[in-house]
C-alpha cells in the first residue's frame, strides 16, 4: 500500500500516554507522513478494534490491560512474547498479526544507559505483565537472584516459571515484606502509579539503583525518596523512549536515535 500509514496507542485509560509524542517525533525525523494516535480500549473491546483495522495500519503499542488480552489475536509471536507471556507491540506483516514484547529490550536498554547490566541480586515490585518483563530482562542478563514483591505472592507464579526457563532463582515475598528488599542492588518498580507510595518511607540508607516504571505523575514518592536518598534513579520516562525505540523499529523497519525521542519529550 502507498500513501500514509497509520499507528496507535491502545489502553484503558490512555488520556495520560506520551507514546503519541515519541511516535510522531520518529516519523518527522524519518520523512514519514503517518499517523500515531492514543485509543482508550478496553480488553473487552480489543478484538473487534484489531479486526475493525483496514490495510492502511501498521501496528499498535498495546499498554494495560492489553498485554495480555492481546496475545488470542495474533497470528505469530517473537519468542520474548512466548517467553513473559505478554506483548506490547502488534504489528501487521503480509496481513498476518505479529506480537512483539519492546518492554524487556527497553529495560535493558535503560540499564545498561546507566551501567546497571552487572548486579548480583535484584528486586521487582509487582507481579503484573510488566513484572514479567523485568524478570526477563534481568534473567537474560543471568542475574543469579531475584526477588518478587506482590501484594499476593501467589500471584507471582507466573514470574517463577520465567526465571526457571532463564536459569534464574526468584523468590516471592509479601507487601509487608517489601522494607528488607529494598536493599538489593537493584530495585525494578513495576506497580501502578500510587502503589509504591507507602514504600517511600522505607527507603534504605544509601539505596543502590531504582528503575521506576511509571511516568505519569512523575516524580513518584517512591523514585523521589530514593533520589533524597542519594541512590540512582532510573525513570519510566527513559524505560518509555527506549521501547518505544523497539516499536518504531518494528513498525517502520528503520532506526530512530533514542535522542531524537528525549528531545521531544523536552519540548
Amino acid at each position: 500500500m502507498t500513501g500514509p500509514r497509520r499507528a496507535a496507542v491502545l489502553g484503558h485509560p490512555i488520556a495520560h500516554s506520551l507514546s503519541p509524542v515519541l511516535h510522531r517525533a520518529a516519523y518527522r525525523e524519518l520523512g514519514l507522513d503517518w499517523t500515531y494516535d492514543a485509543v482508550d480500549v478496553t480488553a473487552e473491546m480489543l478484538p473487534a478494534f484489531v479486526v475493525g483495522r483496514g490495510p492502511e495500519w501498521v501496528g499498535l503499542s498495546l499498554t494495560m490491560p492489553l498485554k495480555h488480552a492481546v496475545l488470542p489475536l495474533l497470528d505469530t509471536a517473537e519468542d520474548l512474547v512466548s517467553l513473559v507471556g505478554a506483548a506490547n507491540t502488534l504489528v501487521w506483516r503480509d496481513g498476518r498479526r505479529l506480537g512483539a514484547n519492546t518492554d524487556v529490550t527497553g529495560m535493558q536498554a535503560a540499564l545498561a544507559e546507566r551501567g546497571l547490566r552487572d548486579v548480583a541480586e535484584a528486586t521487582v515490585l509487582g507481579s503484573g505483565a510488566t513484572a514479567a518483563s523485568a524478570v526477563a530482562a534481568l534473567g537474560l542478563w543471568s542475574v543469579p537472584r531475584i526477588t518478587v514483591v506482590a501484594r499476593r505472592p501467589e500471584a507471582a507464579a507466573p514470574l517463577h516459571a520465567v526465571a526457571e526457563r532463564l536459569g534464574t532463582a526468584v523468590r516471592a515475598l509479601g507487601w509487608d515484606e517489601a522494607t528488607r528488599a529494598l536493599r538489593a542492588p537493584l530495585v525494578v518498580s513495576t506497580v501502578p502509579a500510587g502503589v509504591a507510595d507507602a514504600l517511600a518511607g522505607q527507603v534504605p540508607e544509601g539505596p543502590g539503583a531504582l528503575l521506576d516504571v511509571v511516568y505519569a505523575p512523575w516524580p513518584t514518592r517512591l523514585g523521589e525518596a530514593w533520589r533524597e536518598a542519594a541512590g540512582v534513579v532510573v525513570s519510566g520516562l527513559d524505560l518509555l523512549v527506549h521501547q518505544a525505540v523497539g516499536q518504531v523499529r518494528l513498525m517502520t523497519g528503520r532506526d530512530v536515535d533514542v535522542a531524537v525521542l528525549r528531545a521531544a519529550l523536552g519540548r
